[in-house]
């Protein structure tokens, strides 16, 4: 499990601190954030050698990092957990029952009985339907008491949607990790698509963008391709996606915390410390 880690030499006077934690399979993260000033304090990422299998090996490694970290061991006036995973999907209002939340999730993966499944509101008149990791939930709970979670996407869905004026009225938002990928799209200014990948190669990740492209029966040249998140212009994945796509910028954070960084890129982390 390899750490990276950027420190602000202010964490040592705030008093009032606001920590958000995000996990996945693949490795977790969090962001300690002066509450008064939203100043970003401190940002780390632990990231897993390889995937895990299950949520209760990421348990483990999370219960690691609390007993050996000493930025997680501060405290805390605020708590937010975010579930990074493909167990989720969007159901419109109009469509949405919330007696038959589990149903919605069958569609596209399979649940078990025991699975607990909730939603987040969306300001697209649609509800986010996912499982968090309930194991992980209780744990946040028992070191933190009442704490607020959400699933990934509706953070990346919503910070797009309120930024939504600066960009082109045609654009794709590709947000990217170590082996997923989050694909927004506007089309003619209106949210039209929200989707999720997983991917090993940069063959595979050029594909998805490329078929929810094709869906949307949208003319490469007449979008912009924003990235975020693990992708610079050296990495083949973007390489692959120039070949493809001209239009292509990288999403500019609310926050300068990243420049001169060892570790991280301007636009890394980007659901986690927007």
């Amino acid at each position: 499990m390899q750490k990276l880690r950027k420190k602000n030499n202010k964490e040592i006077i705030s008093q009032h601190k606001k920590l958000s934690i995000q996990f996945s399979l693949d490795g977790f993260s969090f962001c300690v954030k002066d509450i008064p000033t939203n100043e970003i304090l401190v940002v780390t990422e632990y990231v897993f050698k390889e995937s895990l299998n299950t949520p209760n090996l990421l348990l483990d490694k999370i219960v690691e990092a609390f007993e050996t970290d000493k930025d997680l061991q501060a405290d805390f006036e605020k708590v937010t957990a975010i579930h990074r995973n493909k167990l989720s999907t969007i159901v419109p209002d109009a469509l949405f029952d919330e007696q038959h939340i589990k149903s919605y999730l069958n569609y596209t993966i399979q649940t078990l009985s025991s699975d607990l499944v909730v939603f987040d509101d969306l300001k697209i008149e649609a509800k986010n339907v996912y499982i968090p990791y309930v194991n992980i939930n209780n744990y946040l709970f028992q070191n933190f008491g009442e704490f607020e979670y959400k699933h990934h996407s509706t953070l990346f869905i919503e910070e797009i949607l309120d930024r939504k004026e600066e960009f082109n009225t045609n654009s794709l938002f590709v947000n990217v990790s170590y082996s997923n990928v989050d694909v927004i799209i506007i089309k003619d200014s209106e949210f039209s698509l929200y989707n999720s990948f997983s991917y090993n190669t940069k063959e595979d990740f050029i594909y998805y963008i490329l078929f929810c492209v094709e869906q949307l029966e949208m003319d490469i040249n007449e979008f912009t391709l924003y990235f975020s998140g693990n992708i610079i212009h050296e990495f083949d994945i973007y390489k692959i996606a120039y070949d493809y796509i001209k239009n292509i910028e990288f999403l500019t954070p609310n926050h300068d915390f990243f420049k001169k960084s060892e570790f991280f890129f301007d636009h890394s982390l980007y659901t986690l410390v927007s």
